[in-house]
């Protein structure tokens, strides 16, 4: 008997730990916009039944954050929570919005800062406004012990110049949908030791990131898919969803040239060290 019960329990710990390493964390994803209100369950289940466990909800603004309360309190096993000010929501009342922002932090429902960031694509006339509104919230990540989560389009310089003034050792977190070149990857990884997030657009047939991150090494990045946004192909142009995560690890083990249960392993650990996540079951 004792015999068969060392056996059941090494195979159950072997069955247990290869399940485990199956499950994924969409670290990215908006699914409490108005676009899944139609269809939220059923997205979740369709997740679910392609390995995502977890998923990471960023805040946007003042006006998402009942949209995302409402999301957690519905399906609170399968999302967490991260508080923050997106920088194309900061204009003339940024000082307001980032007051609810820190309020929302002062609670400890969340775990991470952001979305937060610099974004110049849409609209440079509140360039000004969103540093100090990237300084404020890196002094949250630092006050809360929090890590950042953020945002960078057409602002990878920007943000850099704002690192180099205000990174400690303390300071963790990722830079969210990275779409930059080798060697801002490198920059991000041995200056800051931030962790890059990587999506849809990995999968682009005219991107150039599969090259970029080919010789990164894993434990520097996360999967995330910006649900709503950023499909990958063949879903290019329609609406993301977590379930589609699956589809950018594939692809990221073809770029590694590793085995697809090693990108989901790697990965998952990762995000599980940032976001001080302990049990995706």
């Amino acid at each position: 008997m004792k015999k068969e019960a060392c056996y059941f329990w090494e195979t159950y710990s072997e069955t247990f730990t290869k399940f485990a390493a199956m499950n994924m964390i969409d670290t990215h994803t908006h699914l409490y916009l108005e676009e899944f209100d139609q269809d939220r369950a059923e997205t979740i289940q369709r997740a679910k039944e392609n390995s995502i466990y977890k998923c990471i909800l960023p805040n946007i603004d003042s006006e998402s954050i009942p949209k995302m309360h409402q999301m957690a309190a519905e399906f609170p096993e399968f999302t967490l929570m991260a508080m923050g000010l997106h920088p194309t929501s900061v204009k003339e009342n940024y000082n307001e919005e980032l007051q609810i922002a820190y309020q929302e932090l002062k609670t400890g429902k969340y775990v991470a800062v952001g979305e937060m960031g610099i974004d110049l694509y849409w609209d440079k006339s509140f360039y000004e406004q969103q540093k100090i509104a990237f300084r404020e919230q890196t002094k949250w990540a630092l006050e809360f012990n929090l890590p950042l989560i953020i945002h960078s389009r057409d602002s990878f310089e920007e943000i850099f110049e704002l690192m180099d003034e205000l990174w400690t050792p303390n300071l963790r977190g990722v830079f969210h949908c990275f779409s930059g070149n080798q060697q801002q990857a490198e920059k991000i990884i041995k200056d800051y030791r931030f962790k890059l997030g990587i999506g849809g657009v990995l999968t682009f047939k005219n991107s150039s990131l599969r090259e970029e991150i080919k010789n990164i090494d894993l434990q520097h990045i996360l999967l995330e898919t910006d649900a709503p946004f950023l499909a990958p192909m063949p879903y290019r142009g329609k609406r993301n969803e977590s379930s589609y995560m699956k589809i950018v690890a594939e692809k990221l083990a073809e770029v590694k040239e590793i085995s697809l249960d090693e990108i989901i392993e790697k990965t998952t650990q990762n995000a599980q060290r940032l976001f001080g996540i302990n049990n995706i079951q």
